[in-house]
């Protein structure tokens, strides 16, 4: 269901391309990092994407209406069905994903929320602390962050 919260409660607030559809985040994301990982690859055709990721309790529809039955296709991953992706009907850009395993929304930090000078709010709160599955990275980074083969922390750490 749409949250009514006022928006200034939110850390996080984002849209779909055309704004259709906009959630935000009343606390810091669980994680936030770069994933190279193949499937992050494939379903945006980039060779990298910053993720953030929040607990279904954080995370709030802020569209007016019901977005998942009427702003949203979904699109449920065939090699992962507990993840479910929610694209705009209109604009087609996919606003989030959803992990029913762990519980947690993706939000991609280029739908994120940006100041006039088009930099993304609150950047302190939800920058990247790591790069996630870089062994299958399709471009080597310099940045001075962590690289690890799967998700920070729970993983062979690279470099």
């Amino acid at each position: 269901m749409a949250n009514t919260q006022d928006a200034t409660c939110f850390l996080v607030q984002g849209s779909c391309f055309c704004g259709q559809v906009t959630f935000g985040a009343i606390a810091p994301p669980v994680l936030s990092a770069y994933c190279h990982c193949t499937q992050c690859q494939k379903l945006t055709a980039c060779p990298l994407v910053h993720t953030m990721h929040f607990m279904d309790t954080d995370f709030r529809w802020t569209t007016t209406g019901d977005p998942p039955q009427t702003d949203l296709d979904t699109y449920d991953n065939p090699l992962k069905p507990h993840k479910r992706r929610y694209r705009c009907k209109t604009c087609g850009v996919c606003a989030v994903s959803y992990n029913r395993n762990t519980r947690r929304f993706s939000v991609y930090a280029g739908a994120v929320k940006r100041d006039a000078d088009g930099k993304i709010l609150n950047w302190e709160i939800i920058k990247p602390t790591a790069h996630q599955f870089y062994g299958t990275r399709v471009m080597d980074i310099e940045d001075g962050l962590d690289k690890w083969e799967g998700y920070e922390g729970n993983s062979t750490r690279l470099g």
